[in-house]
């Protein structure tokens, strides 16, 4: 793959997967639409540019746009199929996580990807269902569609860590993804989760290193109600002006570089629709992270403190 004029970007190993993934990867939710219109042409030349950059992971789901992320990769990725590690979800929130709805909904995703294999599927937001379905009907939908070829590997996602515990201590998938719980804000990730992901050599994906929004200066709409925990980011952010750059929203590179730079978080995910996000943003993904000092600092700010 052509990675361009003076890309830097790393690689990891996404654990038990093998595979070898860009350390920072493609979030798909911009992509269909959920955070402003967007439309066909600028999602191929993000993703194009992507894959110029050395960026070779794409992370998507049924629920972004409702279908049209999907659709969108799918048709951006036509004849370039076999450059991009395609991760994607089931079910979409709402939809029973039962045996024969997760079959559908990989099924549906396949479709819409137009393509004959997923490489990564993750059960999307436990939240949304229980660990006991989870285990005795979703899980085995998935390991049936990898003994068909239609999937390379398993995951589970979740915005709560407690919830994805189990599945690492019982070593039941090959990732998982969790978001929000290794930035400069809220690093609780690194007291339990990660130590045991590595242990067990289980992947890890983490989404929104810019805590919601919060680090760019710029909090998610969902997020303006909650006034307390925008008080307590707000206070958090003050103690982290040492590390903040000069230009606008400067939080945004030294909060990339963290997550970036750990050495158990093998893929940091980022969504975007702007080509100039992307290249800025890839450019952090060059092995340089924040200093021993720095590390320390931040660190002692707020041990295992949780924001969301």
């Amino acid at each position: 793959m052509d990675k361009g004029v003076g890309t830097t970007v790393e690689y990891a190993i996404l654990g038990k997967t093998g595979f070898k993934v860009s350390k920072i990867g493609l979030g798909g939710a911009p992509l269909g639409g959920d955070y402003g219109e967007t439309t066909d042409e600028v999602v191929t030349l993000v993703i194009d540019r992507a894959l110029d950059l050395g960026m070779n992971f794409i992370d998507t789901a049924p629920l972004y746009g409702r279908g049209e992320s999907e659709r969108r990769i799918g048709k951006a990725l036509k004849g370039k199929r076999s450059d991009v590690i395609i991760a994607s979800k089931a079910v979409m929130r709402g939809d029973p996580y039962s045996y024969e709805n997760t079959i559908k909904s990989v099924e549906d995703s396949l479709r819409r990807l137009q393509t004959d294999y997923i490489d990564l599927i993750q059960l999307h937001e436990l939240e949304q269902t229980t660990y006991e379905q989870a285990i005795n009907e979703t899980l085995p939908a998935f390991r049936k569609l990898k003994e068909q070829g239609k999937v390379r590997a398993i995951g589970v996602n979740a915005g709560s860590l407690d919830l994805l515990m189990p599945f690492l201590r019982e070593d039941l998938v090959d990732t998982i993804q969790t978001y929000a719980k290794y930035t400069l804000v809220d690093y609780t990730a690194k007291d339990e989760l990660l130590p045991l992901a590595k242990e067990k050599n289980i992947g890890v994906i983490h989404g929104s290193p810019l805590a919601m929004g919060i680090l760019a200066d710029h909090p998610a709409p969902f997020l303006q109600d909650n006034t307390v925990m925008l008080e307590e980011a707000a206070r958090r952010m003050a103690q982290l002006e040492f590390l903040r750059r000069s230009e606008p929203k400067g939080l945004v590179e030294p909060a990339l570089r963290f997550s970036l730079t750990c050495p158990d978080i093998a893929i940091t995910l980022v969504g975007t629709t702007s080509i100039r996000s992307l290249e800025s943003n890839t450019g952090y993904c060059d092995g340089r992270g924040l200093s021993d000092e720095e590390m320390a600092k931040v660190y002692s700010l707020f041990p295992g403190q949780r924001l969301f």
